[in-house]
């Protein structure tokens, strides 16, 4: 396949960027996105050339490191992370234009890499539990009905990527948030801080600049583990009944 790829670069935070067409030659329908993004950078080296910067980790789609907008689409056209998607998804001959993530709540730090601490700092709000220390309990000690087990089970697939909010036409953030506090409201062990779980990190999503949600699903047709749209739902369930008692 003979492609055309037009990526953001910009040299830092505070750069002007631009988008940038190369062409790229001899590439495999077989290989991923970001291996053509591997074969790009071997040619700008070579060619004493800045190489394209972009996150990466472990190229399986669990790590959640690897979100671009490929033509529009966060992680591109099929709901995949960006490792996974493979150059078969595209024609030859095709002009393929990449971006980084968009929101106020994902400063670019360079080229295609931004900056989503932010969602660490939610998680770090309140998506934890208490947990006693000592030997493991007894596998049947705390017993979870199957249907809670399994939404549960569903929410906690969120990788964190991202893709949700760069997606959603607000930024919202509200996916990610709404996977971490249904995960943990389903289950027993997330009971003792279910109430302020949910007011501290929704107020930590609001105070990192994420917009608000209106209800457009596009957060969920991008999101790579298929978390449900009923979590936003339950969210804001779980919220208003916190904010009743809220201190």
């Amino acid at each position: 396949m003979k492609l055309t790829v037009r990526i953001w670069r910009q040299a830092g935070p505070k750069a002007d960027g631009k988008l940038v067409a190369y062409p790229v030659d001899d590439v495999s329908p077989d290989m991923s996105f970001l291996e053509l993004l591997d074969v790009l950078n071997q040619d700008l080296i070579a060619a004493g050339e800045e190489p394209v910067a972009f996150d990466h980790d472990c190229r399986e789609g669990i790590c959640g490191s690897c979100g671009v907008v490929i033509n529009g689409q966060a992680h591109g056209p099929e709901r995949t992370t960006s490792c996974q998607l493979h150059l078969r998804s595209f024609s030859d001959g095709d002009t393929i234009d990449v971006e980084p993530w968009r929101a106020k709540g994902f400063p670019i730090i360079k080229d295609l890499v931004v900056d989503r601490s932010a969602l660490d700092r939610i998680v770090q709000a309140g998506g934890y539990i208490t947990a006693p220390t000592g030997s493991a309990p007894d596998a049947h000690a705390t017993p979870v009905p199957k249907p809670s087990a399994d939404l549960a089970f569903d929410n906690a697939t969120c990788i964190g990527c991202g893709a949700c909010v760069a997606a959603c036409p607000n930024g919202s953030a509200m996916l990610f948030t709404a996977a971490k506090v249904t995960h943990l409201s389903l289950l027993p062990q997330g009971e003792p801080e279910r109430a302020q779980r949910v007011l501290d990190m929704v107020d930590t999503m609001d105070d990192e600049g994420f917009g608000g949600c209106t209800n457009t699903g596009e957060c969920v047709g991008s999101c790579p583990k298929g978390i449900p749209f009923a979590s936003i739902a339950t969210l804001n369930r779980e919220f208003l009944k916190a904010s009743r008692t809220r201190r």
